[in-house]
């Protein structure tokens, strides 16, 4: 059965197309705003153990509402990790219309990240709270917003039943925002439940609260710590300064040549890509300067688009540097210094290769003959959407119609390993990545927010995907 972006909105807020986003009167749309209140109040913190208690019971509050939204199977089941120990509490069900028909899986975590200081909150992150717009709390967008747009569509389809035109199975993990040691175990055990034609992954961000966007593409990362050593022992700074360079300022001039005058990395090895699907638009350097709270005097390092910098081009950041602390400093020359890499790779590259790389020209590359050791640590592969999918055109058609704007792909320079695993344990499921957030979101940071317009829209979309999913000619 056919159905417009119009029918979709009138249903979803109960008769009544409105612009009052705290509406409280029964409606669908209402349930959803319940939702996330109740999502925000849980403290689904996974730092603090994915096997507590508390995260226990934010599954089963998330379980319970993907019940009410007909998913009568959905349930909670704890994973268990690579070494069989015990794992997150994780969402899994299925609504299965007619096994001739596709089907969807929908993807959303429901863990948060902790909140280190409530005192630079405007109010207590765990208790959300509307303004203008905005919901704000720990979690409304990332990634309360996401559960709530899978919710919210699949509410509106099981009011209407025959509007479903596939089948939908469920997966919402509780460890996402700790790396989901167990992610890959678990689904590789389960391959054969969870097979299936498209991925929607609801965990990315939108070009602004107006322009809705799919993810093109995710950086890969690689993580290194890097020693640098000149003497065997702290040395009088008056005694033998001059002819030797101590391991700080060593260890800064290592880093600097990784960098040509312009700000571009030149390590031989690392890649770097053109955005994904080309570029429809550039970043604005004036809201990319604001978003990121730049310095009025400091000036963008790199060339080319400001997209590709940040999307597809690799990055190298200091995370960490282990020196003498200004308050503890005496006049010595000091023999070690010690800092982490965090480096983001292109889409495309295999993170070990870019690993080798940049330990080759560290090693490589030692100021005076320093020593240099580099100690590897994790990778995550990076991933790349195919623009060409008919699942990626469905959605942007039916965001088009939801949105009332024509969507606008940006790539994320953040990366998220477990979608190319995804990807590689359901080869031939399309993958989509969508999600609740804007640059106003905040996610992991003070004051995080969803746009309460985002998430309708984003509800409307996936309904209106979810419904058309099934007909002739989109996969086949």
């Amino acid at each position: 059965m056919a159905i417009d972006a119009t029918t979709v909105r009138e249903e979803l807020d109960g008769g009544d197309a409105r612009e009052d986003f705290t509406a409280n009167d029964g409606s669908i749309y209402a349930d959803v705003l319940d939702l996330l209140r109740d999502k925000v109040a849980l403290r689904s913190i996974s730092s603090r153990g994915v096997g507590a208690d508390h995260m226990r019971r934010s599954a089963e509050f998330v379980a319970a509402k993907m019940r009410e939204a007909g998913v009568s199977d959905a349930h909670v089941v704890q994973s268990r990790n690579s070494d069989g120990t015990p794992g997150a509490f994780e969402v899994i069900g299925a609504k299965v219309v007619d096994p001739k028909l596709p089907t969807v899986m929908l993807y959303a975590h429901h863990d948060v990240v902790d909140v280190p200081d409530a005192s630079e909150w405007d109010a207590d992150p765990f208790t959300a709270r509307i303004v203008d717009t905005r919901m704000f709390g720990r979690g409304a967008t990332d990634d309360g917003g996401g559960i709530a747009i899978h919710y919210g569509a699949l509410r509106l389809l099981a009011a209407h039943p025959e509007r479903f035109g596939c089948n939908v199975k469920l997966f919402f993990e509780g460890e996402e925002e700790v790396g989901s040691p167990s992610f890959i175990p678990f689904l590789s055990a389960h391959c054969d439940e969870f097979d299936c034609d498209a991925i929607i992954v609801a965990d990315s961000g939108n070009w602004d609260s107006v322009t809705p966007s799919l993810t093109t593409s995710l950086r890969g990362n690689t993580q290194l710590n890097v020693t640098v050593r000149v003497l065997r022992h702290p040395v009088h700074s008056g005694q033998f300064g001059g002819p030797i360079v101590d391991a700080t300022t060593a260890a800064a001039m290592l880093i600097a040549s990784m960098y040509d005058d312009g700000g571009d990395l030149v390590v031989p090895g690392l890649m770097a890509q053109d955005p994904v699907g080309g570029l429809q638009r550039d970043l604005d350097p004036a809201q990319f300067r604001a978003d990121a709270g730049a310095v009025d005097s400091l000036r963008f390092a790199g060339t080319g688009s400001l997209a590709s910098r940040d999307w597809t081009k690799p990055s190298v950041s200091v995370t960490g540097f282990d020196a003498t602390p200004v308050d503890a400093a005496i006049n010595v020359i000091a023999d070690s210094a010690r800092f982490r890499l965090s480096v983001r790779t292109a889409p495309q590259q295999r993170p070990e290769d870019a690993q080798k790389a940049m330990a080759e020209f560290l090693t490589s590359h030692a100021p005076f003959g320093a020593e240099v050791s580099v100690e590897p640590l994790e990778n995550g592969m990076g991933w790349a959407m195919d623009p060409d999918s008919k699942a990626v055109r469905l959605m942007e058609t039916a965001m088009a119609e939801a949105f009332g704007v024509d969507p606008v792909n940006k790539g994320e320079g953040g990366s998220i390993p477990f979608i190319p695993e995804l990807q590689q344990l359901f080869p031939h499921a399309q993958v989509i990545v969508t999600g609740p957030e804007d640059p106003q979101a905040n996610a992991h940071s003070p004051n995080e927010s969803v746009s309460l317009p985002l998430v309708k829209n984003g509800i409307i979309a996936e309904t209106l995907f979810l419904s058309r999913f099934g007909a002739p000619g989109v996969l086949h």
